[in-house]
């Protein structure tokens, strides 16, 4: 299970496309056809108020689960079965940590556009700064700047993306990968217990993980109801924790078929089921299509933090999800191709999962 020497990330690549951050700075009302999202995609509500409440979205106390508090591992496994998100308080991570990691993101997309430019994707390597999910000169593109960056382990990190000119910038980044890896760890203990195993028993399905962090910016935009920040989609991960802005709503999450809004509690993450925890989990904990929007006067900065399995683990239910009542629903592939196809082609939904792995039967 040996790191291969880096070459890339290996994981595909993302056609280059103008920074809409700058497209705004240009000229404020800009609104190029290739964003205008199809009517079946728009966030009809614009008005957040309108969309339905966020307050069931479960909040778990990180340190007592951390403690086995038997409410708080019930609440978890809730959360996964019935929502597939969750947020997160009294997790441990130091404001200091958080401000410090948020401010760096400020800081980068601040840079002129030739300084970003440095740290541009470049060849086969979906890392640096530009956008995600372009497989197409066609496709509808997101209302957003990304900076995606492999953070752990240390000996594949490709520092030529790092944005070593800001003050304090990979110093932030090594503090906050340090404690989202920590806090993601328990997290999938504590499901491991909940699938029946001992704590480590996921740990050793999936066997070593990278992390990866996509730093996102969301400009304003003068016409929100025509355009996504992101698109709809679920993660190709184990589990994804997301820092959102504390004061600027924006992420949604589908659930029973309604659209809604995850209102930003103070210091607290949010944390989601990836496609790989559904797979291993035999569907018993699902990942779950989540979008976000954009508003018309201020920028948006998010983070999300990914914790993927090593790319030759070869993915499919463990035997401890699979049993007489609740029979295989998901066949095996390799992560790599998995994640390539996921990566290589738009956003849409749980399309990539229902296409590649998922067993059909007659009543799917």
């Amino acid at each position: 299970m040996g790191y291969e020497e880096y070459k890339g990330s290996d994981w595909g690549k993302s056609l280059p496309v103008p920074s809409v951050q700058e497209l705004v700075r240009n000229d404020p009302h800009s609104l190029p056809e290739r964003y205008i999202q199809l009517h079946t995609d728009r966030p009809l509500d614009t008005d957040m108020a309108m969309a339905p409440s966020s307050s069931d979205i479960p909040i778990l106390d990180f340190a007592l689960l951390a403690k086995g508090d038997h409410d708080e591992t019930r609440k978890l496994d809730l959360a996964c079965k019935e929502w597939g998100f969750f947020q997160i308080i009294n997790h441990g991570v130091a404001e200091e940590v958080l401000l410090k990691m948020k401010a760096a993101i400020a800081a980068f997309f601040e840079l002129p556009l030739e300084e970003k430019n440095k740290y541009v994707q470049a060849g086969n390597d979906f890392q640096g700064y530009g956008q995600g999910y372009v497989a197409s000169e066609e496709q509808k593109l997101d209302w957003c700047d990304v900076l995606f960056l492999i953070t752990l382990p240390h000996e594949i990190r490709n520092l030529k993306y790092w944005a070593d000119t800001i003050p304090g910038f990979k110093d932030a980044i090594e503090r906050y990968s340090k404690e989202a890896q920590k806090v993601a760890e328990e997290i999938c203990a504590n499901i491991s217990l909940l699938m029946g195993m001992d704590k480590d028993g996921l740990q050793r399905s999936y066997g070593k993980t990278k992390q990866a962090m996509r730093m996102n910016y969301y400009p304003p935009c003068s016409r929100p109801d025509l355009v996504l920040g992101i698109n709809h989609h679920s993660d190709p991960d184990i589990i994804t924790l997301l820092l959102q802005d504390d004061e600027i709503p924006g992420l949604q999450i589908k659930h029973k078929e309604e659209w809604i809004l995850v209102k930003p509690i103070h210091n607290a993450i949010v944390v989601n089921v990836g496609d790989v925890m559904e797979i291993l989990s035999n569907g018993m904990y699902k990942s779950i299509e989540h979008r976000a929007t954009t508003n018309e006067s201020k920028a948006r900065l998010s983070l999300a933090t990914f914790m993927f399995p090593y790319d030759e683990l070869e993915m499919g239910p463990m035997e401890c999800a699979v049993d007489e009542h609740r029979p295989r629903m998901y066949g095996n592939m390799k992560y790599l191709d998995y994640l390539r196809y996921t990566l290589g082609r738009k956003m849409e939904g749980k399309a990539h999962l229902d296409n590649t792995l998922k067993i059909k039967t007659s009543s799917s």
